[in-house]
């Protein structure tokens, strides 16, 4: 009786073993969640950083406002007619 205990058991945790710690054991689809989670915030960031991309791009396709915005701000233009007045701190 005492080894048909023993057998079972033994069967038992063989039976277990593929269920744990296969490829498509319960410790690797923990990992494989934790993966997925993890891949889907950074997907979530960089959906957001697309979006403001593209309303970029359509607001320079559409109007004039965003190109006149980026002249000023990066390439330091001004219109004609406009006079430039630039105040220098020298106060530290």
């Amino acid at each position: 009786m005492k080894f048909l205990t023993v057998l079972f058991v033994i069967l038992i945790i063989l039976i277990q073993y593929p269920l744990w710690f296969s490829r498509g054991g319960w410790l690797n689809v923990f990992d494989l969640n934790n993966k997925y989670q993890n891949q889907k915030e950074i997907n979530q960031e960089l959906e957001k950083q697309n979006d403001a991309l593209r309303a970029e791009v359509n607001d320079l396709k559409k109007g004039t406002d965003a190109i006149e915005e980026r002249a000023r701000d990066e390439l330091e233009m001004i219109k004609e007619g406009e006079i430039f007045f630039e105040i220098i701190n020298t106060e530290k």
